[in-house]
């Protein structure tokens, strides 16, 4: 039986815009530890982006760095894809009176 590689890495980001200007990194990590954050992402029903070229650049971050302008319409593509997931849970998941 075959195992897959390590990840190389994975970083967590948060944005919320009421508190910071731009998304920043929350947390961060190579091999084993990249795996143990995208364990947890799942566990808690986080949604999961892979784009390994620009985790590469964020794995450079400082933990609570705010990305640069030059990352932003990366980050923003991922952004968008959290909110097309969270507008299609809140379709399925209508509350009734």
């Amino acid at each position: 039986m075959s195992k897959l590689p390590p990840r190389q890495g994975a970083v967590a980001l948060r944005y919320d815009p009421a508190k910071r200007q731009s998304p920043y990194v929350t947390a961060q990590g190579r091999g084993f530890l990249a795996e143990r954050l995208i364990e947890e992402a799942k566990r808690h029903g986080i949604p999961i982006r892979e784009n390994a070229d620009l985790v590469q650049v964020l794995l450079q971050l400082d933990l609570g760095q705010e990305i640069p302008p030059a990352l932003y319409n990366a980050v923003a593509e991922i952004l968008i894809f959290v909110y097309r997931l969270n507008e299609e849970w809140k379709k399925s998941h209508v509350v009734r009176p």
